[in-house]
């Protein structure tokens, strides 16, 4: 198994259930203007999402392994941010967006439960979340610097894994709708030669290294980035799960060859602006 890659054919992860993260209705009332949601999720269609979506992996062969039911605020159910996973263990974030600071312990004492070592955490003034964080190949990791992830958090994350080259990705000062934006909003692997980019948002060395390491690019048009084009997750080298709602997207990545399979997430995804791979948190991939 290897922890190692954003491709290979997924085994485990980890997702935190709407039921567990919303909490309930009058929680959801609570939070979900401060915490930037374009709207109230409706708590029994969230459920019902969750469950679909779980459902979906199931089908793909992938084992679901559910956070339990603290109640850390309605982002939690993003469970991707708070950590790193690599081959030596579980990197334990320090979250960006104050509101989301009790998260990564929470998701430390899940993984302990679940027999998976903690390598480290960063530390402050280091701030470091895992939708910044993308594996290009075994030794290779791209980190997105930007409002999420800052130049501290990078260091720290390249000194606890040292036999891998850390590359920092500027991103741009740009406020997204939900005050959200991170690498994985402008780059999703799909294979170990082919990524899902929306260059626009990305610094053109950086596009350029891609072509350099061998990958092929499938664009995002500039329509699908607000329904998050950018963010699927892969199940296996050239199959992916992405939100309903990015037909043209969708037509491309197949033209490429990839399997697409989508889920409805009008209450988990959308009004909290997290695509497939802010839910879920992968534990296990072979390799």
């Amino acid at each position: 198994m290897t922890l190692q890659s954003d491709t290979a054919p997924l085994r485990r992860v980890v997702l935190k259930h709407a039921r567990d993260a919303f909490v309930a209705p009058t929680r959801i009332a609570e939070q979900w203007a401060s915490l930037d949601y374009s709207a109230p999720p409706d708590f029994e269609a969230a459920c019902r999402e969750s469950d679909a979506l779980a459902a979906l992996l199931d089908s793909l062969g992938v084992t679901v392994a559910w956070m339990p039911s603290e109640d850390a605020g309605l982002d939690s159910i993003y469970v991707r941010d708070a950590a790193v996973v690599c081959d030596a263990g579980v990197v334990l974030g320090r979250m960006g967006k104050p509101a989301r600071s009790a998260e990564p312990g929470l998701l430390g004492r899940a993984l302990a439960r679940l027999r998976i070592p903690v390598l480290g955490a960063i530390e402050p003034p280091g701030t470091l979340e895992g939708g910044d964080v993308v594996w290009l190949g075994p030794r290779t990791l791209a980190v997105g610097q930007g409002k999420r992830t800052n130049a501290a958090g990078i260091e720290q994350l390249a000194a606890l894994v040292p036999s891998v080259e850390v590359i920092a990705v500027p991103l741009p000062d740009w406020t997204s709708p939900g005050d959200v934006f991170h690498l994985m909003s402008a780059l999703s692997p799909l294979a170990a030669d082919l990524a899902l980019v929306y260059p626009p948002l990305l610094p053109a060395s950086f596009v350029d290294a891609l072509h350099a390491r061998g990958y092929g690019m499938v664009e995002v048009p500039s329509a699908e980035l607000d329904t998050q084009g950018p963010n699927v997750l892969a199940v296996a080298p050239r199959v992916a799960v992405a939100l309903e709602g990015s037909p043209e997207t969708r037509r491309r990545m197949e033209a490429a060859g990839v399997r697409v399979h989508t889920y409805r997430g009008e209450e988990i995804s959308r009004k909290g602006f997290g695509g497939p791979t802010c839910l879920t948190r992968p534990l296990e991939r072979e390799g």
